[in-house]
């Protein structure tokens, strides 16, 4: 069997009355720049509650290993077009989560 990969779930609770913001914020400004800076080759994919715990923007991301995780994202916190849409989507937020998850040794990975 292939190695074990660390996965990373973070997910965001938008204000109640905000994730349309947060769509548009992610779409226009947020996207472009992760794909820009060449973020997006670790992210497994975004997704928006629709049961449960309602009002979240949870994304996964597949990392190698921890090390190549914190490289990842002290690299995103210093791409500047990345950071800027950061400012403008934390006021939008309630709180974030971040879960870190490793594959089973069995069975299909994203």
């Amino acid at each position: 069997m292939g190695e074990l990969e660390l996965y990373e779930r973070r997910t965001y609770d938008v204000n109640v009355g905000q994730m349309s913001k947060v769509l548009e914020l992610y779409s226009n400004e947020g996207w472009p720049a992760l794909e820009a800076g060449g973020h997006s080759d670790f992210l497994v994919g975004y997704f928006v509650s629709d049961t449960g715990p309602l009002h979240q923007l949870i994304h996964l991301w597949r990392f190698s290993s921890d090390t190549e995780r914190r490289t990842f994202w002290n690299n995103l916190f210093n791409d500047d077009d990345f950071m800027a849409f950061a400012a403008q989507l934390r006021p939008l937020l309630q709180r974030q989560e971040i879960q870190l998850m490793q594959s089973a040794p069995w069975g299909p990975r994203p």
